[in-house]
């Protein structure tokens, strides 16, 4: 448990440093690009800005280049004051044309000493020389900006001189426009625009709650803007963020957003731009939310895998412990069932010499009178000096002895036990001993039996004695099938098949019923209620075969009876064998 704590709480400090870092990736990755864009709409606000200013500074020339224009101002430095009133309509109609064409406010044309010679109707007589007309006066165009104390328009004024033919001033023309006419083509802009001038007022704006305002609590220069026009200094807040910084304020700056800004010397003023940043922020947030939300679910599917691992685990040793405990009730059932064999091999084995006991107490039964017959003769020979003949009938005694001898030995040998692991046996020598075992029975029951020695040593891999119970099994199951049979001939042969040593026996008996149930344990082809078997000697015969690496078969004879056919692995050579 304290483990889980433990990863949980590693889990959920990576997923907030990660969340953070994505975070400030994404922010200063947004802010870098809507500065990039707040930088693009500014100077396209400033270009447009400043292409119409000098418009209208070039409409001032060239009102100042116009002949009627030229011909008043010359006439009125030729005559001067005392030749009479000077102020021409149709100058001033002309003037005015100008103006109205450019989208100016108006047009004046004034002389040097401040007499205004042409102009609106409500223009005043003299006007003071002074700023953009004292500049003009010099023989430069000059420009400046004001507010209106009379009106409160915001205004713009260039101004031109005229010059006589030898290049004297003779004149000024004064062009003046309202500044929200120069405004009107940027209101549409996304992005607060506004433009300052040397006094940090906010002269130009596509905002009207940012007009004559001002960062500034400074008073402006009172000739440009009079008492009470301009707005108080607004609380424009400045503060670090993602290693920028961010401004905010009132009304359109409310932001937060990042400030661009652009000298425009050509017209005296700085443009402004706030590229606002709660996009960017917004977009950052729900970044981190989705990276955090990512880590939280990898973390939710790595834990599920955990447990899921750890409950495989609890499973696993679950299952290993019951595995080992059926692996223990297998073994203990096999060495049961290996028990169980080897009794019914066992028990095959004395039915088996059950079966013979009859033939071989004949066997031994023979002997044994010729050997008493023998003895009585020898002693008769004896006492009559007989020394030869009564050598000859020991002989026979010793004869009848060794055969008695060799019975009693393959009885044993067949008798006993065997649990050795395979090992190399001659064949031929234990289907010899099975045919001795037979002989009595074989003779009884008058059946021919063909057999010759193969001319190869027979030499596999298996155990005598069990081997020998597989023999013998199969010579007597061959005795029983052929009994009332018109013909009775058993057939044995030994040859090689590949690698194997096959066996086979054959009989002239009635054939197998189902071949495909022969070998099955207790499936008997004799009847019900005879003494003759269990059913189980083939079984067992197929289990010992299948023991030695071996194979045991049947099938039906074409010219009728039964071949059980054994195949046994040859034995390798002993070392150092020819």
């Amino acid at each position: 448990m304290r483990l889980r704590i433990t990863l949980l709480l590693l889990w959920l400090a990576l997923t907030l440093v990660a969340s953070f870092a994505v975070w400030r990736v994404s922010v200063r990755e947004g802010l870098a690009r809507i500065e990039a864009q707040g930088a693009s709409d500014l100077r396209l606000a400033s270009d447009r800005l400043v292409a119409a200013l000098l418009q209208f500074r070039e409409v001032a020339v060239l009102a100042a280049d116009h002949p009627d224009v030229v011909a008043l101002a010359q006439s009125f430095t030729q005559e001067g004051r005392a030749g009479g009133a000077w102020r021409d309509e149709a100058v001033s109609l002309t003037l005015q044309r100008l103006a109205d064409h450019a989208g100016a406010r108006d047009i004046w044309l004034i002389a040097p000493d401040g007499a205004v010679l042409a102009g609106p109707v409500d223009a005043p007589v003299q006007v003071a020389i002074s700023g953009a007309l004292a500049r003009a006066a010099q023989g430069a165009t000059g420009s400046d900006h004001f507010v209106d104390p009379m009106s409160g328009l915001r205004l713009f004024t260039f101004a031109a001189p005229v010059f006589a033919p030898e290049g004297r001033v003779i004149a000024i023309v004064r062009l003046q426009v309202r500044a929200d006419d120069i405004e009107a083509e940027g209101r549409g802009n996304p992005v607060p625009v506004w433009f300052t001038d040397a006094d940090g007022v906010v002269f130009l704006t596509n905002r009207s709650d940012l007009v004559l305002s001002t960062q500034s609590m400074d008073v402006p220069d009172p000739r440009a803007y009079p008492a009470g026009t301009t707005g108080a200094g607004t609380p424009w807040v400045r503060r670090g963020f993602a290693g920028r910084e961010l401004l905010s304020g009132e009304g359109s700056l409310a932001g937060p957003g990042l400030e661009v800004t652009r000298a425009l010397p050509v017209i005296g003023m700085t443009g402004h731009g706030l590229a606002l940043a709660d996009p960017v922020l917004r977009s950052a947030r729900l970044v981190a939310l989705s990276t955090a939300a990512g880590f939280l679910a990898l973390g939710a599917v790595l834990l599920a895998l955990w447990e899921r691992r750890r409950t495989l685990a609890l499973a696993n040793v679950v299952l290993e412990a019951r595995v080992a405990a059926r692996t223990a009730e297998l073994s203990a059932a096999n060495e049961e069932l290996q028990r169980t064999q080897t009794e019914l091999v066992q028990a095959g084995k004395l039915s088996a010499l059950g079966q013979m006991s009859a033939g071989i107490s004949h066997e031994l039964n023979q002997p044994l009178m010729a050997i008493s017959s023998y003895a009585e003769n020898a002693e008769l020979l004896l006492e009559r000096g007989r020394f030869q003949e009564a050598g000859e009938t020991l002989g026979r005694i010793g004869g009848m002895a060794h055969r008695m001898g060799r019975i009693i030995r393959n009885l044993r040998a067949f008798a006993r036990q065997e649990s050795e692991p395979a090992t190399r046996v001659g064949l031929a020598a234990v289907v010899e001993s099975a045919l001795e075992m037979l002989e009595a029975r074989i003779a009884r029951a008058d059946v021919r039996v063909i057999w010759q020695r193969p001319d190869f040593p027979a030499i596999v891999m298996g155990g005598e004695v069990r081997l020998s119970q597989v023999v013998l099994n199969l010579l007597a199951n061959a005795l029983d099938a052929m009994e009332g049979a018109p013909t009775r001939q058993l057939s044995i042969a030994i040859t090689r098949a590949g690698d194997l040593i096959r066996l086979t026996v054959a009989d002239t008996g009635p054939g197998i019923a189902d071949p495909s149930r022969i070998f099955d344990p207790f499936y008997s082809t004799k009847e019900i209620g005879s003494a003759e078997g269990l059913g189980l000697g083939l079984s067992i015969s197929y289990g010992l075969v299948q023991g030695f690496g071996g194979s045991l078969r049947s099938e039906n004879a074409p010219s009728g009876g039964a071949v059980f056919i054994v195949d046994l692995l040859e034995a390798p050579q002993r070392e150092g064998a020819p």
